[in-house]
């Protein structure tokens, strides 16, 4: 501890009044307030539309970040890396509801917690994405609450709110909106049509009545005289909820809200270079908050943990971007890669010829969603609405700042060559130094968390990402020299680069002679994955006999991961060729146990 921080401790004590109920003792109370699938639509941010009272007087009363990140779009993925402090894609943990395991020396943040001595509850969402030790609270139900620890002892607090949650808006009653949808602002990238207005009518309608329950919250902690001894936190779990937010690694998928509070007490204390002004621009994002409570409560974070504190006695410099990652969502497989320094956001789409709008069954539960693609497939939308239908561009660079929407793609404006290769830079050495697991095929990654952590095995030295980076960056180099880049990686020894090379193949949909014949032999790889994607580019290339094949092949394997590759795959074949097919994709509903298999088994059955 710190001459400065013993300093204040004693001053604290000095000032604590004598009974639980007026604890202002070190450490301090921790309570967070969380809710899910927002992005800034809070008063305290300038939305004029929102109707948030009480979150608007906690931001008087506190700091309101403005470059505060979910380093991913989605919640599983993003409570990962909140839980452990390090960024899911490091730990293999990044696919959407995927159970693996992480190293045995790992504690999640509210067990160190625990260990010296705060009394740690959740109210009550866990869904932590990976598979491990489970008891990490000493209450985590819709009933736990920090009133039943022992008396003057410190607390840790989540209570996290639902009614925001995407789910909120598939069924309603449009007569019932509160709020005015004429009155909504919508994104230049979807058409202006009466159901998606009334969806974001209904999520500010939802966030209205999360704020009541905010301030049911603080007024509770008020009543119990734990004001001045408690640092409140309120933040959403990511971005969100309307078309193109939640699950993509836009700005309007992974910048969230974030109000800290401390008591007027400890403004010193926290040592967050924020002092008592009211809005941070500090770059800030999810792996860094359980450093940040671990330093709040004077515990050195370990040393695997990726994020950097931002308070207490252990609080570093801020990163100069964030990572944000993306990886496959329900039951859609792609994968994209960002970083951002507040301003500007720079991606790798790893996965261009798939497009941003893959049927994903959960999200077309809403009619926005919906409308939006009937509106595509009549031919009614303009070019920017219609980008999310199509293929990918390769890379991606956006001014958040003069593009909140992020429609304008900067990549090819000369202007701007400079900052993308340089964000490039970035964005490649982040990849290394966290030793993303994200690029693993995910048959593959089962496999191997039957023998090890998938983090042990991506922190290895023949695990290939200086091979799988320099394949992927020749796609921006001339045909040729990516050509040439294709034919050696598709007899590269590792299967990683051969799958990578097999799917990099499609940047030629006519066919090149050059990846004919590798590209063959890769039909009988020992690695099913590197079948499957070889079989996917031969099909583009119009050998569709080989390609149904390899995807018939696909759809027999035992292992879930495998087979919905070869789904995700089949959703680009021609619908003669689905036809042929659907014996296969109807006995697969009866042989594979997995609730994502089985909804592309009724999305094709259905079709």
């Amino acid at each position: 501890m710190t001459i400065k921080t013993t300093l204040c401790l004693i001053s604290i004590l000095l000032l604590a009044s004598c009974g639980d109920s007026k604890q202002t003792s070190f450490p301090p109370n921790i309570l967070w307030i969380t809710c899910e699938d927002i992005s800034p639509f809070i008063g305290c941010y300038g939305d004029s539309l929102a109707t948030t009272p009480h979150l608007d007087k906690l931001a008087k009363e506190g700091v309101r970040f403005t470059s505060f990140f979910a380093n991913a779009p989605v919640c599983a993925p993003a409570r990962f890396t909140i839980l452990h402090g390090v960024h899911a894609s490091s730990a293999g943990t990044m696919n959407m509801r995927s159970r693996y395991r992480v190293p045995e020396e790992w504690k999640a943040y509210p067990v160190f917690l625990r260990e010296t001595g705060y009394y740690c509850t959740n109210n009550s969402k866990t869904d932590y994405n990976f598979d491990g030790d489970w008891q990490v609270w000493d209450e985590s139900s819709r009933l736990a609450h920090y009133k039943n620890r022992k008396p003057g002892q410190p607390f840790f607090a989540i209570f996290n709110f639902t009614d925001t949650h995407e789910s909120k808006v598939h069924k309603y009653n449009p007569d019932e909106l509160i709020h005015d949808p004429g009155k909504m602002v919508l994104p230049s990238y979807v058409p202006d049509h009466p159901s998606i207005r009334e969806d974001m009518a209904k999520l500010y309608d939802n966030i209205t009545d999360m704020d009541s329950k905010v301030g049911k919250v603080l007024a509770e902690l008020d009543d119990l005289g734990l004001n001045d001894s408690t640092i409140v936190f309120y933040y959403s779990d990511h971005g969100g909820v309307y078309p193109r937010s939640k699950r993509f690694i836009h700005r309007s998928g992974t910048q969230v809200p974030l109000i800290i509070k401390v008591p007027e007490a400890m403004v010193d204390w926290w040592n967050g270079g924020f002092g008592k002004e009211q809005v941070s621009g500090r770059l800030v994002s999810f792996v860094d908050l359980a450093p940040t409570v671990l330093s709040i409560a004077g515990i050195e974070p370990p040393k695997y943990m990726e994020g950097r504190a931002f308070m207490g006695e252990y609080a570093e410099a801020p990163q100069e971007e964030i990572y944000l990652f993306r990886n496959r969502m329900d039951e859609r497989i792609d994968c994209m890669r960002a970083i951002t320094d507040g301003r500007y956001r720079y991606q790798v789409n790893y996965y261009p010829h798939r497009p941003y709008g893959q049927h994903i069954g959960y999200l077309w539960r809403a009619t926005g969603m919906q409308t939006w693609e009937e509106a595509w497939l009549n031919g009614e939308l303009d070019a920017v609405q219609s980008a999310f239908w199509t293929e990918k561009p390769l890379v991606e660079l956006y001014d958040m700042e003069k593009d909140p929407w992020e429609v304008m793609n900067l990549i090819g404006d000369p202007n701007y060559l400079d900052r993308a290769e340089s964000m490039h830079a970035k964005l490649n050495n982040r990849i290394l130094e966290l030793h993303d697991a994200g690029f693993i095929p995910e048959g593959k990654l089962v496999d191997i968390n039957a023998e090890q952590p998938v983090y042990t095995y991506s922190h290895q030295d023949d695990y290939p990402l200086p091979d799988f980076l320099s394949l992927m960056d020749s796609r921006l180099d001339e045909d040729e020299t990516h050509l040439n880049a294709l034919v050696n990686a598709l007899t590269h020894p590792h299967a990683l680069i051969r799958y990578w090379a097999a799917t990099s193949c499609q940047l030629y949909p006519g066919g090149k002679n050059p990846l004919m014949e590798p590209l063959t032999t890769c039909l009988s790889d020992d690695d099913p994955e590197v079948r499957l994607a070889a079989g996917e580019a031969l099909y583009r290339f119009g050998n569709q006999s080989l390609g149904v094949k390899a995807i018939q092949e696909g759809l027999r394997n035992t292992n879930p991961k495998v087979v919905l590759l070869a789904f995700n795959m089949l959703e680009y074949f021609d619908e003669t060729d689905k036809l042929k097919l659907l014996p296969d994709i109807k006995a697969v509903g009866g042989r594979i146990d997995s609730e994502y298999v089985n909804r592309m088994v009724e999305h094709f059955a259905e079709r």
